[in-house]
């Protein structure tokens, strides 16, 4: 998954606006020439995650700024471990250390979760997907993420696919309706329908949509689906899905399982920038 660089500089400029303001009235106590080095560890393991963040955190602050790596997105990690070095001016370091942190923790806890939820399901065929369950701000960030834990994107947001829920069928009178508008509004996207109950699944089937969503079915009731279903239609499991019920989802037959705990149930990874 390929993100503009557009996108970190401006979440980059966003965080240290918010962080910095008007100037860092801590850091000029230090020598304007001051000079340091400096190492991140974990400490604790992980799937690091955030490397371009953290990178453009010291870019817009000091570009002399120096970063040698000691991984890459995606690798994992044990307790201990160092990450990184830096070295450049104090002010600069002190100043977006607490950035430059806040994103490696945050999108290294999210792949951190996604690889939790991968190795779950293990030797199944099935795919974990996110959801829009995200920090505001982040969402392109914890997408990617996800990628870097081995898991898959449902749809970014509301543009990109079509996800018919309970209300949407309400208000435009039945699943073969709301169904019947999607086509005529938006033919080129994907077509998901969320169903509750059995009977909502065969008018989905019916109306031969991409993927149908399965919404808070228990074990029997995703097995009886994915029996009816007969491998016409892509189907996908949600709600009530964490790491003690996924794998059991996964063995039902479902094509997906979809979870906002992966982005939104997450502890941030615990880092600590050493000074030397």
């Amino acid at each position: 998954m390929h993100l503009p660089h557009s996108y970190i500089e401006e979440s980059v400029h966003t965080a240290l606006t918010e962080d910095i303001g008007s100037g860092d009235v801590t850091a000029k106590l230090i020598p304007e020439d001051d000079f340091s080095l400096a190492t991140v560890i974990s400490r604790e393991p992980a799937i690091i995650c955030g490397i371009d963040w953290f990178e453009e955190v010291f870019a817009q602050l000091d570009s002399q700024i120096f970063i040698e790596w000691d991984v890459n997105d995606g690798d994992a990690i044990e307790a201990g471990q160092q990450i990184c070095s830096l070295s450049g001016s104090t002010r600069a370091l002190l100043s977006g250390e607490r950035s430059a942190l806040n994103f490696l923790q945050t999108l290294s806890s999210t792949a951190t979760k996604a690889a939790e939820f991968v190795a779950a399901i293990k030797g199944t065929n099935v795919k974990v997907l996110d959801t829009r369950k995200t920090i505001p701000g982040l969402r392109l960030a914890q997408k990617y993420a996800v990628h870097c834990g081995g898991g898959h994107n449902h749809r970014v947001g509301l543009y990109d696919a079509i996800l018919i829920k309970e209300n949407h069928i309400l208000a435009a009178g039945g699943i073969n309706e709301a169904v019947q508008a999607a086509r005529f509004h938006s033919p080129e996207l994907m077509i998901e329908v969320e169903v509750e109950n059995m009977d909502e699944l065969q008018l989905a089937i019916d109306a031969q949509v991409n993927r149908i969503m399965l919404d808070n079915f228990d074990l029997d009731g995703l097995r009886a689906a994915v029996k009816l279903n007969d491998n016409r239609i892509e189907l996908e499991a949600s709600g009530n899905v964490n790491l003690t019920t996924v794998r059991a989802i996964a063995e039902t037959g479902v094509n997906y399982i979809s979870s906002g705990a992966i982005t939104k149930d997450i502890t941030a990874l615990d880092l600590s920038m050493r000074f030397s």
